[in-house]
């Protein structure tokens, strides 16, 4: 296990975060849950039929001894849910239809979360981000001053650590969902330990190039810096600029960016998508995520190509959220 994720799990290990995993069948979930529950890591609550949940373990040699399962069919608290999430949903659904609705583990999940009875969930192993996503914007919502969630990679290569965002979610976000994503950017960088000095990235530097793109990314950081003047922020920039002090003293000298900026923000998810992937193939950074940020508690989505592996990380990660959040 890297550095990060070693530090990660001490972080969590110890202060009772409790994370839902809806994907109770699935194995790559059973296996990190397992490891996490016997590590005491984290206590886990796994959605789905007890005696199916119990019997896939034991096909798959695992203990599930310090683990919670939970039955939505049998649920004593159902009643209480069905009643929240009329609420919640603001009358938009009958009785009828929250029952209905929360039989889907993941409505069910997110609803443990939002009612306090989890601080988390993980899923995605066998869902798309969309199955994921959806019951998060419906029911936990954007903070207060958030707009829209995000998606950040944690970039990884040995002692060097980065954060690049949106890469996951926002196609063409405009100046102030760029000024909300870095400002949320900076918030996931310090549950990293990693003091942000963020750059809004563009193909132009401090005017070298006018468009109505430069004009957005611009305006963004005018934004950015009004909403939370105490970050070290600055942009419009191009990537070179941000991070080679070299070229930041030629392009940028007045800027409080010298060319040591960790935090990236891309002006659009093709620029972020392109850039995360070129740094992980051509770079071998480790791309840790994509985590998303600005909910009011913790959701993360897997892969659906994820290995257990990856599900044991994103569950430190989203732990440390919920400890972040509680702070």
């Amino acid at each position: 296990m890297s550095d990060l994720f070693a530090a990660l799990k001490q972080k969590v290990a110890g202060k009772n975060v409790t994370i839902v995993f809806p994907e109770g069948l699935d194995e790559r979930i059973l296996t990190a849950v397992g490891r996490l529950a016997a590590e005491n890591v984290l206590h886990p609550i796994v959605i789905g039929e007890q005696e199916a949940v119990v019997q896939k373990a034991k096909e798959l040699g695992l203990t599930l001894e310090k683990v919670e399962i939970i039955d939505p069919r049998t649920y004593e608290g159902m009643d209480e849910m069905v009643a929240a999430f009329i609420e919640r949903r603001k009358g938009k659904v009958t009785e009828e239809d929250a029952r209905n609705i929360l039989l889907d583990e993941n409505y069910f999940g997110t609803m443990l979360v939002y009612m306090g009875k989890a601080h988390g969930l993980v899923s995605g192993a066998a869902h798309s981000t969309a199955d994921t996503v959806r019951p998060a914007l419906q029911i936990i919502k954007t903070k207060p001053g958030i707009r829209k969630t995000s998606g950040v990679f944690i970039m990884v290569r040995g002692d060097e650590k980065y954060v690049f965002a949106d890469c996951a979610i926002n196609i063409a976000p405009d100046s102030q969902d760029l000024a909300e994503i870095a400002i949320e950017s900076a918030q996931t960088a310090k549950m990293f330990d990693i003091e942000p000095r963020v750059a809004m990235l563009s193909f132009s530097t401090k005017g070298s190039a006018k468009s109505p793109e430069t004009e957005k990314v611009i305006e963004a950081v005018r934004i950015a810096k009004e909403m939370a003047p105490e970050l070290t922020l600055d942009g419009e920039f191009q990537f070179d600029a941000a991070f080679v002090p070299s070229v930041a003293k030629k392009k940028a000298p007045d800027s409080v960016i010298q060319g040591d900026a960790n935090v990236f923000i891309f002006p659009s998810l093709e620029a972020g998508n392109i850039g995360y992937k070129i740094a992980q193939r051509l770079g071998n950074f480790e791309a840790v995520g994509p985590i998303l940020q600005g909910l009011n508690q913790p959701v993360n989505d897997l892969s659906r190509g994820c290995n257990a592996e990856d599900v044991y990380k994103l569950s430190l990660i989203t732990a440390a959220q919920a400890l972040a959040a509680m702070e």
